[in-house]
């Protein structure tokens, strides 16, 4: 018989459970009271946001920093420029990407091989040592301090295209064979057939590519130099190093990353099934 204290529900079980939890809810607080502090001081006035920096509740409740992130800064400038950059990226690497990986699980052409190692290369290089070589490339193409400086570099991506190779080697080859047998050709068969099942991937893709070109910071630094070409990233940082003079400014600062977080945070919300539906289908791929 099973011991009375290894019985399923039994009180070393509950214990378990109990502890479980609060190990669990302990590393959720951990995690998110940043998060509630960043909220929380946005509705802070100046003074009271330096004398308690760590309370989560405004006292008085103010949100004259958004009202001077509207008048006193170029944020509809900086959130116009983030948008138009980052629906181009996303838009571009899903395409691409998937394109790209498409071409490496099922085409066969020499070389293949060395490009796929040479894409999980590329994966492991930091890409702070990129920088400089691609201000020089950016310099010597004549687009420096250009929406293309911008948005051509990033169009597409390593992991992307891993992803999306992955997702294409599950797919039967039979599949493809029906098409080609019904006149398809590589494309149509790609476009018509391969790439609708592919919904799961391909929502991961773009819930991952609009997240890292919306919050896309280095390659800004070394893309642009005009203030008219700033994206929320760059255009936040320069609050931060203070160009608006004295004081902490932290109502103001936080207020606007809070902005800068909140259409990250519904693209997420909105379609989280399928982003943790597309990571379980990725994991399970050979």
């Amino acid at each position: 018989m099973t011991p009375p204290g290894r019985r399923r529900g039994g009180p070393r079980a509950i214990v378990g459970v109990f502890l479980g939890y609060a190990i669990l809810v302990f590393f959720a607080l951990v995690f998110l009271y940043p998060f509630v502090i960043q909220a929380a001081s946005s509705f802070k006035t100046e003074a009271d946001a330096a004398a308690h920096p760590l309370s989560p509740v405004p006292d008085p409740f103010t949100t004259a920093a958004f009202a001077k992130i509207f008048d006193s800064t170029a944020f509809p400038v900086w959130i116009g420029n983030s948008i138009l950059v980052t629906l181009l990226i996303t838009a571009g690497r899903v395409f691409l990407d998937s394109l790209a990986g498409y071409a490496l699980a099922r085409l066969s052409f020499r070389g293949r091989g060395a490009v796929t190692a040479m894409i999980v290369a590329v994966m492991a290089v930091p890409g702070v040592v990129l920088l400089i070589p691609k201000f020089l490339v950016l310099n010597q193409l004549g687009i420096y301090n250009t929406y293309a400086a911008l948005v051509l570099p990033l169009l597409v991506d390593a992991a992307g295209v891993f992803i999306m190779r992955q997702f294409f080697l599950s797919v039967p080859p039979s599949l493809e064979e029906a098409a080609r047998m019904d006149g398809a050709g590589v494309f149509r068969t790609y476009w018509s057939v391969i790439l609708p099942m592919a919904r799961p991937a391909l929502i991961t893709l773009t819930i991952l590519s609009f997240q890292a070109s919306w919050n896309e910071f280095p390659h800004t630094v070394v893309a642009v130099q005009s203030p008219q070409l700033f994206t929320l990233p760059r255009g936040i940082a320069n609050l931060v190093s203070g160009s608006l003079g004295a004081g902490t400014q932290y109502p103001l600062k936080l207020g606007a990353a809070l902005l800068a977080t909140i259409p990250v945070a519904i693209i997420f919300v909105i379609f989280q099934r399928y982003f943790v539906r597309g990571a379980a289908e990725g994991g399970s791929k050979e």
